[in-house]
């Protein structure tokens, strides 16, 4: 068994890969900063390698996959991903670019190309990272929450053409709320809700998705908002998403 981990240098993505070492997985780590890979390389109980790769570049993402596809790879976590805040004229235009190619095209481009060589055998299974962002707009961080609503939606249209299908390759995404990790500095906000440890994010998701969970949603109170938020009207929900928004600015 070999994964293949996006954004594996902390958060989310170094807990995923310390869960999936523990269970047994051989690992491939990609992300930028090498020296916290090779940190990570050395708390790990399985046979591992680093790519060090920034996925903003145009030709990152087949790069990776030119690197990764003989390797066996059956098992791929798009976790990499970050946010930024502040209303949407005022952002650094080339910073929600690299937002929107690490988000959302590395991502797309990933799932793509491993999830061909995942069907001809018919195995595998993908993991994208996406957050309860995904289910409402943002506005002060509108491309993170535009980025994390395409992922959702993404996986979710995949997961049903791979169930009309039969195939017995899997999708998974992993929505959830607040977890305590390098976003928040690099977004620049912090939160009033209690964050989840990125340990227990990490661990939730990687047993849902090895159950065959298609929707994973790690705490009951992300759940209740999600459910009720259908039953609100879309302007409103986007007035209280400012309002939320705006309490998270760090001063």
């Amino acid at each position: 068994m070999k994964a293949l981990i996006t954004g594996a240098s902390s958060g989310i993505g170094r807990d995923i890969a310390r869960c999936l070492s523990e269970k047994g997985y051989e690992l491939v780590l990609t992300a930028r900063n090498e020296e916290k890979l090779r940190n990570l390389q050395k708390t790990l109980k399985t046979k591992s390698e680093i790519i060090v790769l920034d996925l903003a570049k145009d030709k990152a993402p087949y790069e990776l996959y030119e690197k990764c596809k003989d390797k066996n790879i059956d098992f791929l976590v798009n976790n990499a991903g970050y946010g930024m805040f502040g209303e949407f004229d005022k952002t650094d235009l080339e910073d929600e670019i690299s937002l929107i190619n690490v988000n959302i095209k590395a991502l797309h481009i990933l799932t793509k190309l491993f999830l061909r060589d995942f069907k001809k055998r018919n195995r595998g299974t993908i993991l994208n990272v996406a957050s309860s962002a995904g289910f409402m707009t943002g506005p002060l961080m509108s491309s993170y929450y535009a980025s994390k609503n395409y992922v959702m939606r993404l996986s979710m249209a995949v997961y049903e053409e791979l169930r009309r299908s039969g195939s017995k390759v899997r999708i998974s995404v992993f929505c959830p709320g607040p977890v305590d990790t390098n976003f928040n500095r690099r977004a620049g906000v912090s939160f009033s809700v209690k964050s989840i440890s990125s340990e227990y994010a990490a661990k939730y998701a990687v047993e849902k998705c090895l159950a065959g969970k298609t929707l994973i949603i790690p705490s009951v109170q992300m759940k209740l908002g999600i459910f009720a938020s259908r039953f609100v009207p879309q302007k409103l929900l986007s007035a209280i998403a400012y309002n939320i928004q705006h309490s998270k600015k760090k001063r």
